[in-house]
């Protein structure tokens, strides 16, 4: 019998902590493997950002897509019922099964960018054969660090984090609704075809903020509410951040009011 197959892998996600994890792991091992699971739905920073990090790292990126089924297909299946927080199938579809797929049954040693300083731990997966690595945390790695590292690295953050706090799909259930508004201004088109997405099936609302529509949250008076009220975060943020980058105050001062933890594997 033919030894174990034995794989280091890097799950990207396109945000700011997995990639400078990259740059981190990059001379560390240099038979890494970087993956990324594209829910055909992401932000087109997301994968310009994606690209500039194939050039630094000087591999490619394995590109990880469903089998032909979906987002769309999968909303069909689940009855039209919204992926949210207590119910995460688009995750779990699109991927959580594409990576398992990918790596079969090979041991695998799966590196994931959980800083230091954060309160969290685990993996999705439930595969035997996937073992969990967080370098970061080891390593005493904390937030300040990978916003250094991704300066001395010359990627920076990535451009979404202008009005946004995480990667992910573009309409995705975690977002705060002023990075709804962020949608709306960056790529309104985008903001359009989540707000198709919404229904009204059976006297029950489907929307993706809880109480509230993208028609409803898209009205001048109220985007001027929710505007005014970040403003104020960003400003009490700013007190006790210091002498930060815009890009890291505003996504701290959102994170810091976030009531939910996103998806590992969708926002690291």
């Amino acid at each position: 019998m033919s030894p174990r197959r034995v794989r280091h892998i890097l799950s990207l996600s396109g945000g700011k902590d997995s990639t400078a994890l990259a740059i981190y792991l990059r001379d560390r091992i240099p038979d890494l493997e970087y993956v990324f699971c594209d829910t055909e739905k992401e932000l087109p920073e997301t994968y310009a950002y994606l690209e500039r990090l194939e050039a630094y790292l000087g591999k490619p990126i394995v590109r990880l897509k469903h089998d032909g089924r979906g987002f769309d297909h999968w909303l069909v299946v689940y009855g039209n019922y919204l992926p949210s927080s207590r119910m995460r199938w688009c995750t779990k579809h699109l991927k959580i099964q594409p990576f398992e797929h990918y790596v079969g049954e090979d041991l695998v040693y799966n590196y994931i960018g959980i800083r230091a300083d954060e309160n969290r731990a685990g993996y999705i997966s439930t595969k035997p054969n996937v073992h969990a690595v967080y370098p970061f945390k080891q390593d005493g790695i904390t937030k300040a660090d990978v916003y250094q590292i991704l300066e001395n690295s010359g990627l920076g953050m990535p451009e979404y984090y202008r009005w946004r706090s995480r990667s992910g799909c573009y309409f995705c259930f975690f977002q705060q609704r002023i990075e709804w508004v962020g949608l709306l201004r960056y790529h309104p088109e985008l903001f359009e075809q989540a707000k198709r997405y919404e229904k009204v099936i059976g006297g029950h609302r489907f929307t993706w903020s809880q109480g509230e529509s993208l028609e409803e949250l898209q009205r001048p008076e109220r985007i001027a509410e929710i505007e005014a009220e970040h403003a104020r975060r960003v400003e009490i943020a700013q007190c006790s951040l210091g002498n930060r980058s815009l890009f890291s105050i505003f996504s701290d001062a959102i994170e810091a009011w976030q009531t939910d933890t996103g998806c590992i594997i969708c926002e690291v």
